[in-house]
């Protein structure tokens, strides 16, 4: 579609051609950008492969690129509806636009958005949020509005220009996601040490490291942990059991069993800690987004002469009956344990997606010593600017 006006193509993309543009336009867009750290195609691709993204099989979701006369590339958008979460802790239908790039052009941003939104309404919908995934919270999620350095595996980096499009375009802040950072090795708060060591002196409580040889166990416990600690909040759908032994399958190989821990009381999980090496630190050495057999060459080579130094806190939980009584600590402190390990090589962790909803996480991530490293946005557009704006209830 051309608007004269605006002098802009819009195609949705419906072919090889468009899904190729889609994928490589931010390679060309952030071409001058030290940070930006190229994800790997695959995991882009599968976002819009209904044979590899299980949310097709309860939502759906339509894509966009935007050229100028001349051909040139010069935005793209998704959007999404998640037909399980649209009324989640909403007033209204709410759907998602994400996967947001554009040049530093309000006329162009409009138009993606004006399509993003015009698409969502067609289904029923009557609010956006964004940028958003087609699939769980704990990757490309909200836009990044501080921290302008390499983003971290599987999160979104923005230009800061971006922040101006969203709010121009009349996107309101819905809440914001914090990434803590924090020297691995150092000790915590006096108070939450005592706390510690209470929970790691109760013989009712066993903490463990990830044991890959029963990583279908593990699975399960993650889920019955996750499903009790995440799910009462808005807009955090259940786990399935399929769900949960694919999420961890998928992440085997990835996994580095000294920075995944869990805990128990009476046998029963209760808790986890779940870490992974920033895959960033190999994919900005790589530069490909490819892990073919010089991708995969190179990757081992990262590895052998400058290997990983920061991992990644992908999500932390505890079941409500056991929060508040020291078993974020414990765990915590446990980990820790492995920190001065001669073998162990991450020096810093950074703690991904942490809402100011959740006041408790983020005090925990103070005294445990983390800073604010970056700040993510997620924002919301009523299509009625008349109804009232909301945001999440803060966490208990």
């Amino acid at each position: 579609m051309f608007n004269e006006r605006m002098a802009y193509y819009l195609k949705e993309v419906k072919d090889r051609a468009t899904a190729r543009d889609f994928l490589l336009f931010p390679v060309k867009l952030y071409a001058n950008d030290p940070h930006w750290v190229r994800p790997l195609d695959a995991d882009m691709e599968k976002v819009f492969d209904p044979a590899r993204n299980p949310h097709f099989q309860h939502g759906r979701c339509a894509r966009w690129v935007l050229a100028d006369q001349g051909g040139q590339m010069v935005g793209r958008v998704a959007a999404f509806v998640n037909d399980k979460t649209v009324w989640l802790g909403n007033d209204q239908p709410t759907g998602g636009l994400g996967f947001f790039e554009c040049i530093n052009d309000q006329t162009a941003a409009f138009l993606l958005f004006d399509a993003a939104k015009n698409w969502l309404q067609a289904q029923g919908m009557e609010a956006m949020d964004g940028p958003i995934n087609f699939g769980q919270r704990d990757s490309w999620w909200g836009l990044l509005v501080e921290g302008f350095e390499p983003p971290n595996y599987g999160m979104f980096y923005h230009f800061p220009y971006y922040q101006a499009l969203f709010e121009a375009y009349g996107f309101r802040e819905y809440f914001r996601q914090y990434t803590y950072r924090r020297v691995v090795a150092e000790g915590l708060h006096p108070i939450l040490t005592a706390k510690a060591n209470r929970i790691l002196q109760n013989s009712d409580y066993q903490f463990k490291i990830l044991d890959k040889k029963q990583l279908a166990k593990f699975a399960e416990d993650f889920r019955t942990i996750y499903n009790q600690a995440w799910v009462n909040h808005e807009g955090v759908s259940e786990l399935t059991r399929e769900q949960a032994q694919e999420l961890l399958k998928q992440m085997k190989p990835i996994l580095d069993s000294r920075a995944v821990f869990f805990g128990y009381h009476q046998a029963a999980p209760v808790a986890f800690f779940i870490n992974i090496p920033d895959l960033n630190q190999a994919l900005k050495f790589i530069g490909t987004g490819k892990l073919n057999w010089w991708g995969l060459l190179k990757f081992g080579w990262f590895k052998l002469t400058k290997g990983f130094d920061k991992m990644i806190g992908v999500v932390f939980g505890v079941v409500p009956a056991h929060q508040g009584r020291g078993v974020e600590a414990a765990l915590i402190e446990f980990s820790r344990t492995y920190a001065h390990l001669p073998d162990f090589p991450y020096r810093t962790l950074e703690m991904n997606w942490i809402g100011d909803f959740n006041p408790k996480m983020m005090k925990l991530s103070e005294m445990i010593g983390g800073q604010v490293a970056k700040t993510h946005v997620t924002y919301r557009l009523l299509f009625d600017p008349a109804r009232e704006f909301k945001k999440p209830a803060v966490m208990k």
